[in-house]
């Protein structure tokens, strides 16, 4: 299965969730399950349609923080999914804790409207 995301790839969500996190939930398989999803929540809690701007020809500078964002979101999916590999429950907690105040920056950000004609200045 190829990468159903727009700006979220399964490279960015296994580089995320980390060397610890389950081999087979990090797989495009299973990450193309709710990559779209995640695409979906960002633009519905930023209330703007990022997907759609992002293949339109945001600025390659700015397009970053929506794959940050959608990769840390999917990234704690794949953690929570299974956390056997990780050297202690603590890892696994610190990584989502990582991950989610990425996530809650980047859709502070994503929410305020400068920073959006910002990101769509071309």
């Amino acid at each position: 299965m190829a990468d159903e995301g727009v700006f979220t790839k399964n490279a960015d969500i296994q580089a995320r969730a980390g060397v610890n996190a389950n081999a087979t939930e990090k797989l495009t398989a299973a990450t193309d399950v709710y990559v779209l999803n995640i695409e979906a929540i960002i633009n519905t809690r930023t209330r703007f349609d990022w997907s759609a701007q992002f293949t339109a020809g945001m600025k390659a500078s700015t397009k970053g923080i929506l794959t940050d964002v959608g990769a840390s979101m999917c990234a704690t999916i794949v953690i929570m999914a299974d956390m056997s590999g990780f050297t202690s429950l603590e890892e696994a907690r610190l990584m989502l804790n990582v991950l989610n105040n990425k996530i809650n920056l980047g859709l502070s950000i994503l929410k305020e409207k400068a920073a959006e004609t910002f990101l769509l200045k071309t």
